[in-house]
Order: structure tokens, then sequence, then C-alpha cells
């Protein structure tokens, strides 16, 4: 097997654009789009008119938008949605959740995603061929996605299948959040597509099947999820796109159990030990509850470890009085804690940094594009193609069986 390999190393500006949102009075007051322009990063060009409108003036045309378009509309708000955006959602959730419940809106004609593209992506491949999806910012991608490029994750899978054989020798998984391609590989090569709360039972899944798994594209997700099962590390190998077989040899892959694909969250690797530390020695009787998205190190500190439905409901069920440090994003950590005022909720890391991609959708986008669907336009529409859809859907169908 000859493979030449001259990509060159490149981050991802989502994932260089993280921090410039970040700020350290907790303000993640909305303001127009024209003030949040100057963040310096990305944003999809609107209209002039959309730029200077008030949050009041946003507010006012999204009301009459929603009350002329009726149920023709259902909007999405995923939980790391800023306050502004969520409150016009019909349903909340993580991006598969949503993507099921709007696969239920059969009287819907426009499903309105306020998330990232990957989470619109499922939903157009979830729902009727007469549905239509729409992202508000099409600049609202998802770093972690980003870092896994469909043609670096085909290559890898070539050169995988190369070096080591046989269709039991190895299966694909892929984390919810990765491209509609990524997801068809997985489809039409035995693999499955996994969420953060499902991921523990879906490894399982793999492992009856092959002798070891590719996982695609949060290694701390995978590296969490196959230490549970028992993965020592030193059969843990991590893949770089930018190194030929990963930056392994032959004899070292197939010594490993699981292959890691060299991608991380932006929001959760900022999430640390010495961040515990100081919440336990504040508050002694803390209790430590983290997205698995962290780092190895800070989920072995936790006390407890889940997807973003698992931390709401942690919360929601606890005891009046009980104190809740939490690993992720700040959007959902602060309207948790309004949610439970009997309850101290707060996050651990005291510079507040939200999504930078999902406050990328500013209320101004869900106005540009609910007005242009009254307009009879249809902006910022998402569309998979038919094979790639078809594959995907069989990995999706896959985690269902498995999952439910």
């Amino acid at each position: 097997m000859t493979i030449t390999f001259n990509r060159p190393v490149v981050i991802p500006i989502t994932e260089l654009e993280q921090s410039a949102f970040c700020q350290t009075d907790g303000n993640l007051r909305t303001k127009s789009l024209e003030e949040e322009f100057a963040a310096g990063v990305r944003w999809q060009k609107v209209p002039i008119r959309y730029l200077k409108l008030s949050p009041q003036e946003i507010d006012e045309g999204i009301a009459a938008a929603r009350q002329a378009l009726g149920k023709q509309v259902v909007v999405l708000g995923h939980h790391y949605q800023r306050p502004d955006v969520i409150k016009y959602a019909d349903f909340r959730g993580d991006s598969y959740k949503l993507s099921q419940m709007a696969s239920r809106e059969r009287d819907s004609k426009f499903i309105v995603f306020c998330g990232v593209h990957f989470m619109a992506e499922t939903a157009d491949i979830l729902t009727a061929s007469d549905q239509t999806v729409i992202l508000p910012n099409m600049a609202a991608g998802c770093s972690m996605s980003d870092m896994a490029q469909t043609e670096d994750v085909e290559d890898a899978w070539e050169q995988l299948s190369s070096v080591l054989g046989g269709e039991d020798e190895i299966v694909p998984v892929t984390y919810m959040n990765s491209t509609a391609e990524i997801k068809a590989l997985c489809g039409r090569n035995g693999g499955i597509v996994c969420t953060s709360s499902n991921g523990t039972q879906l490894m399982e899944w793999a492992f009856r099947r092959g002798k070891r798994i590719l996982f695609v594209p949060d290694q701390h997700l995978g590296r969490n999820t196959a230490l549970k099962l028992g993965v020592p590390l030193d059969e843990m190998a991590v893949w770089s796109p930018f190194k030929q077989l990963g930056g392994h040899s032959p004899d070292r892959l197939r010594r490993a159990k699981i292959i890691l694909w060299e991608g991380h969250c932006s929001v959760h690797t900022r999430f640390s030990v010495k961040q515990i530390e100081d919440a336990r020695q504040k508050y002694p009787d803390v209790n430590i509850l983290v997205h698995p998205e962290c780092t190895m190190e800070v989920v072995q500190e936790a006390d407890y470890v889940g997807s973003t439905e698992y931390i709401a409901r942690m919360v929601r069920e606890a005891p009046a009085g009980s104190k809740w440090a939490i690993g992720t994003e700040i959007n959902l950590v602060k309207r948790l804690a309004e949610e439970n005022a009997d309850k101290s909720v707060f996050c651990l890391d005291p510079i507040v940094c939200p999504c930078a991609t999902m406050y990328r959708v500013h209320p101004a986008y869900l106005l540009w594009v609910l007005e242009g669907i009254m307009a009879g336009l249809v902006i910022n529409r998402i569309t998979v193609g038919q094979k790639v859809a078809e594959q995907a859907r069989i990995a999706l169908r896959r985690m269902l069986e498995v999952a439910g």
C-alpha cells in the first residue's frame, strides 16, 4: 500500500473563534446585530435593515411572523441557544431529540432549526420530503464537526481498511456531531451513529460486531465511554488526520481496540480539574456534574457525568437547597439556574464562554428567515442529497434499533 499525504495542519476557523464571545461578567444580553458583528467572527450577511433592529423591534417582528405563519412553521431550539432565541422555540432539547420531534410535526411545512449545521442536516434526513429545513445563520457550524472533514474521514477509513482487512476488524461509530456524509459512511460500512446519552450501549454493540472501533469525531467522548467499558488507555490510539496512518504504525493500529479521531468540543474542553477543586473548596457539599465531552481528567473527578438531557434532569429532580457546579455550555447552565431557584446552580468556568457557533443564531436571523417564508422565499434551506440521506438513515435506524 502506498499513501501520499501532504495535507497541511489546519485549525478550523470555528475553533479559533470560540473565545470571541467570552466575558467575565456573565452578561449574555443580546445586542443589535450590528453591535454583535463587532466581535470579529464570521457572520452571514443579511439585508441592512436587520442590522440595526433593536431587541424590541425584533421581538415584535417575530411575534407577528409567527402569528401570520401559524402551524406552517415549527421552531426548534437547542439547549445551548441564547435566551432571546430559545424563548421562540416550540420545542427545546438536544440535537437528535429535536430532529425526532420535527419528524413528528407532519402539519408543519417549514422546520426552522435554531442550532448548528449538522443538526439541521439530521433534521432534513429524518423529516418528510415535502418539509423544508431552514438554518437561520449558515455560519452556525460546529468546531468539533469541522475537525472531522468528510474527505479526511473517508481517507482514514480507506487506510484502516487496507491495514486491518476484513469486515469484522473495525466498525465505524460517529457521534451525532458530524456531517451527513460521515453518518452515511457509517451506514454503508456496518457502522452506527451515537449520542452522548447512548454512547456506552452503542459502543458495546459495535464491539460485538468487530474487533475494534473507529470513533469520530470527539476523542474525549470516545475515550470516556471506552474507559467505562474497561478498555485500557494503552489499547486506544488517537488518529491525526494530518499524518499518514493517523500517526501510527500498522502494528500499533492492530493492537488498538478503539481508534479515536483527534477532535474535541471547544466549549467542554475549557473545564478543568482546578475548577472542580475550587468549587469543592468553596462549597464542600457541591455536586459536580459534567458532560462526557469534557476531558478524561475532569470526568474522573466529577460526581455525575451525562448528556445535556441528563444534566437538565439531574438538576430538576435534585432536592431543594442542593448545590450544583456544572461543566457544560453557559446558556443551559444559566437557564437551569433560573428555572431551579430553590437550588444553587452555577458554571464551573468563571469565564463565561457561550458556544461561539450556536451564539451566531441571533434573533435577527430568525426574523429574517421567518419574514422570508412570509414573502414566499426560502432562505438558508438545508438539503441532504438522496443517496447520502438514505445511507445516513441506515446508521440512524441502527441506533434506534439498539438504543430505542
